[in-house]
């Protein structure tokens, strides 16, 4: 039988319920138990397929195809498996399950309503997450925050789950401890009132993780020990890290794991905390750097710059710069600016390498393109993902083979030279308006050709990877080309999708475009075979 572990949120969101989900289940882990997470996401979209990047983050996609919460990727980093569609569920998909089983009558001809049932139907999928998993540990993340009208119901889940088990159930409140700069002191205050909304809503928390900038002095845990009814060694300090890859440490300084398993009346099988300090050790005395350009457009709201719409390609490049022992420093370029004013494509050379993550919309698309001309004609190290890939294509086919007004028909339907266009399978879906969910998703194989870069990256003949894309490579142009030095390094088994363009090593130290996203399959421990080769090519080109 599984424990369950809900984690949910108090004073604002942002503050790193997700971090400390995949931490609290990597520190279990360590200590010998199997361990699955899920995230709820208080939306009534059925999955986040359809959300802005800007305002909700990255779309991270999972090996069966979901479109999920960027939190399901940190899971994955962190626990080092893959989290499937169980694991993933929005206020949208759970009312879209209870209204489907009453119209097919699963109900009985009873009355349906809100409670219980529809907090029945979310620990139903809790359950069958976590025995899919066989976990011994399932922790539930809940978006957002406490007080919300939109938890309410994942609130009444977990009570619901304590009241029946109380022995396999803890909840966890993470909460934020601000310092205002004016006052100088940290305040608990807003915490203490997050406590007693959870108690509101009939739920107790175990143990409260204090976020801030600071770690927690003994006085501010003496005072949330007392106003929140906790036990003082329940009280963590969680302050702000440079690397989230430092946070299972801080925990286990705290004395998180032990504080877990007694709850549980359980026991450490092993201690192995190893490689992840070694990790974190290594993070800390790196000092000489590798620069690498993101060439996107999702990156501001207002008078604030976000990153979390390319989070997985950032954690993609760090990884694999600390595996060449190099500190990452990633720079955000823009590339609307590059179509004001192309004087600024110079600060390209600037850069060890050049990444153009996925994307949609015709937005800066000439300043990509631009980019990556001058990458490529300066044989500064590419790396192309998805949108980046065909973006490539473009290129190629404008400026080394002729074809002037060549391009997607994303942006251009009506081009003479469609070197990229729609599948065929997704024209229909479109016509019909059937936006979500329905673009080729999940985990598809390839088949790499001998003497590529990516094979010798990858070392194998045989990959898989997750896609999210409607677009494709236009196999009319295929021959046309490879005759002027594209290199299609990687094609579906049945050789109809081209999966992965390259330029060769004599021509280009380091030029790949995929159409999958590698991204999402990155490993602080384990770094993408293509990001890997991708930051050693730049480091050779400074060389």
């Amino acid at each position: 039988m599984s424990k369950f572990i809900f984690v949910v949120g108090g004073v604002m969101s942002g503050v790193g319920k997700g971090t400390a989900t995949a931490s609290i289940g990597k520190i279990l882990q360590s200590k010998g138990y199997r361990v699955t997470a899920i995230k709820i996401d208080p939306y009534i979209n059925v999955d986040a397929g359809t959300m802005n990047p800007v305002e909700h983050g990255e779309v991270f996609v999972t090996d069966d195809g979901d479109e999920t919460d960027q939190d399901i990727g940190t899971y994955e980093r962190f626990l080092d498996m893959s989290v499937y569609k169980d694991n993933y569920m929005t206020t949208g998909r759970v009312y879209q399950a209870v209204i489907e089983r009453e119209r097919n009558l699963g109900y009985g001809g009873h009355c349906v309503e809100v409670v219980p049932h529809v907090p029945e139907e979310v620990i139903n999928r809790i359950k069958k997450a976590a025995e899919k998993a066989k976990a011994d540990f399932t922790l539930i993340e809940v978006g957002g925050t406490v007080g919300e009208y939109q938890n309410v119901l994942f609130l009444e889940a977990a009570r619901i789950m304590h009241m029946t088990d109380p022995k396999a159930v803890l909840t966890i409140l993470v909460s934020y401890l601000p310092i205002p700069s004016k006052i100088g002191e940290m305040k608990t205050k807003p915490t203490q009132q997050a406590a007693q909304l959870l108690n509101a809503a009939g739920i107790q928390p175990d143990i409260i993780l204090c976020r801030s900038e600071r770690p927690l002095d003994e006085p501010r845990k003496t005072k949330i020990s007392m106003f929140c009814s906790v036990a003082k060694e329940d009280v963590i300090s969680a302050p702000d890290v440079d690397s989230v890859y430092e946070v299972p440490i801080n925990f286990e300084k705290e004395n998180i794991s032990e504080r877990i398993l007694s709850k549980f009346g359980l026991k450490a099988k092993v201690k192995d905390l190893k490689d992840w300090r070694v990790l974190t050790l290594k993070i800390k005395n790196l000092k000489t750097e590798v620069k690498i350009g993101i060439i996107g457009k999702y990156f501001t709201t207002g008078d604030f710059v976000l990153s979390d719409a390319y989070i997985s390609v950032i954690e993609s490049v760090k990884h694999a710069a600390w595996y060449n022992n190099r500190k990452p420093n990633i720079f955000w370029l823009n590339s609307e600016e590059y179509e004001k004013n192309p004087t600024k494509l110079k600060e390209l050379s600037e850069m060890d390498g050049i990444i153009i993550p996925g994307g949609f919309g015709s937005r800066g698309i000439e300043g990509k393109i631009a980019a990556i001309k001058y990458a490529r004609e300066n044989k500064i190290p590419y790396l192309g993902l998805c949108y980046g890939m065909q973006l490539a294509v473009v290129e190629f086919a404008r400026h080394v083979c002729g074809l002037k007004d060549a391009n997607t028909t994303e942006i251009n339907p009506k081009t003479e030279n469609p070197v990229i266009h729609i599948m065929p399978e997704q024209e229909k879906l479109l016509m019909d308006k059937r936006y979500g969910g329905t673009m080729r998703l999940g985990a598809y194989p390839c088949v790499l050709n001998d003497g590529t870069i990516s094979r010798e990256a990858y070392g194998t003949k045989s990959i898989s990877e997750r896609h999210r894309h409607r677009y494709e490579f236009n196999n009319d142009y295929r021959d046309r080309l490879m005759d002027k030095g594209l290199v299609l390094a990687g094609l579906s088994p049945d050789k109809r999708l081209v999966e992965i363009i390259e330029l060769s090593k004599k021509n280009h130290p380091f030029f790949v475009g995929t159409q999958f996203h590698p991204e999402f399959k990155t490993r602080p421990l384990k770094p993408h075979p293509l990001f890997r080769e991708f930051i050693k090519a730049g480091l050779k080109s400074r060389k």
